[in-house]
């Protein structure tokens, strides 16, 4: 079935930018020389989602990203037999796509969806590396280039939405934080082509946000918003209106963190 399968749509062929902040990139090139499953860990926007894209083009490898959800069913991942105009058809879901073709298949956020639909990928992330397809009666081995990565932010999930010790327990783990305040400057820089001065302003923003955390605040600004803000500037928007549009108003709606951010942009960009 999977010659059927056009696995070049799955490719990325552009290399998209990372910056690496350790030894991330080797740990996980090992960890899929292997085949070992990977868990990436950390904040909301800190990259571990470019990480995975950029490992992909890298290894060369086909990628299939899942954004999981809490009306995710197993189905959704694994597949379903649809109606069509000569009765009913299968059709594989992204899971059993990747497992077919030998992608990596990366499930994000996984803690989002239901327990009861993450234990379908338990088989594939032992030595059996297999998919039961119950609804359709057959059991797929895993290509052999097939890799399960998935990733969820700790720190901001409650105990209810946190992962079993028998889903952790499957794969590797990679913790991922926001970069240092210098290289986070190199990324704005490099994603928008903003100027050094701009970039490091707004990474003093970021951090002011990321020390209320926990303190009024459930996440800190993302590296990805410091982009959006800095491409606002370049379309001509005033840096202080750019800022408080990418960067606050986004994360909190209780009016004394948006006083407090408001103040801070106002200090840094005079």
């Amino acid at each position: 079935m999977s010659d059927t399968i056009n696995t070049d749509q799955y490719l990325i062929q552009d290399e998209p930018f990372y910056q690496s902040q350790g030894d991330e990139i080797q740990l996980y090139e090992a960890a899929y020389t292997s085949r070992l499953p990977v868990m990436v860990k950390g904040p909301t926007g800190c990259g571990k989602s470019r990480f995975i894209e950029y490992m992909a083009w890298k290894l060369k490898r086909p990628l299939i990203t899942v954004a999981c959800n809490e009306d995710m069913t197993a189905s959704d991942l694994v597949g379903r037999y649809l109606l069509d105009a000569n009765g009913t058809r299968w059709l594989d879901g992204p899971l059993t796509v990747a497992a077919r073709i030998g992608a990596i298949c990366y499930l994000d956020e996984i803690v989002e969806a239901r327990q009861d639909t993450t234990v379908v990928i338990h088989p594939l992330t032992d030595h059996r590396r297999t998919l039961p397809l119950d609804k359709k009666g057959e059991l797929i081995d895993a290509h052999p280039d097939f890799q399960m990565v998935i990733s969820y932010n700790p720190g901001y999930q409650s105990l209810m939405k946190d992962l079993k010790q028998s889903t952790k327990q499957r794969f590797t783990g990679l913790d991922f934080d926001y970069a240092s305040a210098e290289l986070e400057s190199e990324i704005v820089q490099k994603e928008t082509g903003t100027d050094a001065e701009t970039a490091g302003k707004l990474v003093q923003i970021a951090v002011t946000a990321r020390n209320l955390k926990g303190h009024g605040l459930d996440e800190g600004i993302s590296t990805r918003l410091l982009a959006y803000a800095a491409n606002l500037i370049s379309q001509g928007i005033e840096a202080k209106a750019a800022c408080r549009m990418a960067l606050v108003r986004p994360i909190t709606d209780d009016a004394d963190i948006r006083e407090t951010l408001d103040h801070a942009i106002d200090a840094i960009f005079g």
